[in-house]
């Protein structure tokens, strides 16, 4: 048998939204910290629709990736399988209270957001249709709101048992 990987050991029924360390690998001498940005509480909240996932995928790896103090550090950011949240990998040795600033602009940024989704045209993208840009703004104020602007502790480090 198989040993589990290290994010199917954190208690999905403890797990509240927030920003934590899902891991830390060795690349060489470089250090790559991979966040789980959660924001919606595993098996107890609804999922985020394809649309939302898709359109926060866009934005907010057009943002990253523009940001000049994290753009050659931002390895990945994409959704997470279970659509509960996002992986963020940096190029780095991080603490889940480095990046809540960088967070809170990130999403920001996608509240705010006016226009054409970056990206979202058949030239650029596999399935430019689904996409949902007022869903993907009320969650992300939503998750500013509840989570990332009061943001403690407990929405830091995984539970523990």
């Amino acid at each position: 048998m198989m040993e589990k990987i290290t994010s199917f050991t954190i208690d999905h029924l403890k797990l509240l939204p927030g920003v934590y360390v899902s891991r830390k690998d060795k690349a060489g001498e470089s250090v790559v910290t991979t966040f789980d940005i959660r924001m919606t509480r595993p098996n107890f909240e609804p999922v985020m629709n394809t649309a939302e996932v898709h359109t926060f995928e866009h934005l907010g790896a057009t943002y990253l990736r523009n940001r000049e103090d994290y753009s050659d550090k931002v390895l990945y950011f994409g959704p997470m399988g279970c659509r509960t949240g996002f992986y963020l990998l940096l190029a780095g040795d991080y603490q889940s209270k480095d990046i809540v600033p960088l967070m809170v602009d990130m999403f920001t940024f996608i509240r705010d957001f006016e226009g054409d989704v970056p990206g979202a045209a058949a030239r650029d993208c596999g399935n430019y249709l689904d996409m949902n840009l007022p869903m993907t703004k009320y969650l992300a104020k939503r998750f500013l709101e509840e989570t990332l602007l009061t943001i403690d502790e407990t929405r830091l480090n995984y539970p523990q048992d």
